[in-house]
């Protein structure tokens, strides 16, 4: 698990990137309707920062700043085109005021 920062730190609807993500891609902490949520910061159509993408409270989602691809904070899923694959999500957990995640590891190629 790394910290990434204290409770309140990231303001509501906003996000933050964390460097040291798994296999060098950095993570994406949100905090969105009083929750945190971590996903790869990298936009799986083309490689924005998702950190820097438009965040949609209502559905929980943030929008990739290049070409409006849109993921679910909550699974990565993309919920339409241009982007087609989703991000990798990572745990968030609470703990003693601060906001920690637990980092997912890539997937292993199959084959």
């Amino acid at each position: 698990m790394i910290r990434v920062c204290a409770v309140g730190e990231i303001p509501e609807g906003e996000a933050v990137r964390v460097e040291h993500g798994p296999d060098g891609v950095p993570v994406a902490v949100f905090h969105v309707r009083g929750e945190y949520y971590a996903i790869d910061d990298t936009c799986t159509h083309q490689d924005a920062s998702l950190t820097d993408g438009y965040v949609e409270a209502d559905d929980c989602a943030v929008e990739c700043p290049l070409h409006a691809a849109c993921f679910s904070l909550r699974t990565g899923e993309p919920s339409g085109p241009p982007a087609r694959v989703p991000v990798r999500t990572h745990a968030v957990v609470i703990e003693n005021g601060h906001v920690y995640v637990q980092l997912q590891p890539a997937a292993v190629p199959v084959g």
